[in-house]
């Protein structure tokens, strides 16, 4: 499984629910990444795409505590077992490595330990935010592997870097 973001110089990823900046290229990156594999999200991170609809080209199982939440389109599970529960069985064909946690915060937080690649958009400016995503450069079980080109948007600097974990994360059953 992989996490997959776009941060400032902070680690935030959002403030007021919504993104810090709308960059092309990390959109294009996103959805050129994630295509036809499965993404992970909570209902508000949902909430956020156009419509509230799930992502097309993808399949997507949204984290929700509502026991009575329901999307078209989307599986949804309550708790970290059930995603491994239907991870194992539903999706067991689809590669380990084509899952990928798209957010938000609280999200990050309890699926990272499952991880085993993160995918950042490391963005050279800090913004107001109440979001963040864990900082990797500070987490003795993550190594960056990547820092890609700086490129600029608007006047933004920004990058994609790659980090891997250090040990094998939590295997998903069989």
């Amino acid at each position: 499984m992989k996490a997959i973001a776009a941060v400032d110089q902070n680690w935030a990823i959002g403030n007021n629910g919504q993104l810090l900046a709308h960059i092309p290229a990390d959109m294009k990156q996103f959805r050129t990444t994630t295509k036809d594999g499965i993404v992970i999200l909570g209902r508000k991170t949902l909430s956020t795409f156009p419509h509230g609809a799930p992502l097309r080209n993808r399949i997507n199982i949204i984290f929700s505590r509502d026991p009575s939440f329901r999307c078209e389109g989307a599986d949804i599970v309550h708790d970290i077992e059930s995603l491994l529960d239907l991870l194992a069985g539903k999706y067991a064909s689809v590669p380990k490595d084509n899952i990928f946690v798209i957010g938000g915060a609280s999200i990050y937080r309890q699926l990272l330990p499952l991880c085993s690649e993160a995918v950042i958009t490391r963005i050279e400016k800090s913004f107001e935010a109440d979001a963040f995503f864990p900082d990797l450069d500070k987490d003795e079980q993550w190594e960056k592997t990547e820092e890609g080109k700086t490129q600029y948007f608007e006047g933004i600097r920004f990058h994609f870097d790659r980090y891997r974990k250090n040990d094998d994360p939590c295997a998903l059953r069989d």
